[in-house]
C-alpha cells in the first residue's frame, strides 16, 4: 500500500500495533458542485476506523494548506452531519510520536519527505519503537485494545 505521506504510514502502524481495524482513503465526499450539479470538489479523509464509525484526517503540512483542509472539513460536517471526522493536526501527531517514542525520519534525513511519485511505500525504512505493522489494514479480526496513556492526548483520546 502506498501512503501520501509518512505520517499516514506511521499512523497506520500505530493502529495496527493496537489491533484497530482501518481503511485508507476508502471514500470521497462531494463537497461542492457546479451549476449543472456536477461535483467540482471532493474531500477524502485519510483513514476510516469501522469499529468507531470514524474518519481521521491527518494534517502535518504548512498552515496555508491546513486552512484549506479545515474549510473542507467544515463543509463535510455541514453537508454530511452524520459523518464523524476528526482532524489530527501537526502538534497532535507530533505529540503521539513523542508519547509512543516514534521517529519517522530515516537515517540522515532532516525532514519527512515522500518519494518522487508523492507516496510512501509500505515498509519504508524509518525509526520506530512501535511493533512492526501487523498489516490488518481493515481485515477482519481486529479488536480494540486498551490504549495506555499518561497525560495529554493519546490514541485513545483521538479515536474515543
Amino acid at each position: 500500500m502506498r501512503f501520501a505521506h509518512r505520517s499516514e504510514q506511521e499512523f497506520a502502524r500505530l493502529l495496527d500495533f493496537y489491533d484497530i481495524k482501518w481503511l485508507y482513503e476508502p471514500v470521497s465526499f462531494d463537497i461542492a458542485w457546479d451549476s449543472k450539479g456536477n461535483p467540482v470538489s471532493k474531500f477524502t479523509p485519510d483513514f476510516y476506523l469501522p469499529e468507531f464509525d470514524l474518519f481521521i484526517e491527518i494534517t502535518t503540512m504548512n498552515q496555508k494548506l491546513v486552512t484549506k483542509k479545515n474549510r473542507k472539513i467544515r463543509m463535510l460536517r455541514e453537508l454530511y452531519p452524520e459523518v464523524k471526522c476528526k482532524i489530527l493536526y501537526k502538534r497532535d501527531f507530533e505529540g503521539l510520536l513523542f508519547k509512543y517514542n516514534i521517529d519517522i525520519r530515516t537515517e540522515g534525513e532532516e525532514e519527512t519527505v515522500a518519494d518522487e511519485e508523492g507516496g510512501v511505500p509500505a515498509g519504508e525504512n524509518f525509526k520506530s519503537s512501535a511493533a512492526p505493522s501487523s498489516g490488518n489494514g481493515g481485515e477482519e479480526g481486529g479488536r480494540q485494545s486498551e490504549i495506555p496513556g499518561s497525560s495529554g492526548e493519546d490514541l485513545g483520546d483521538i479515536i474515543g
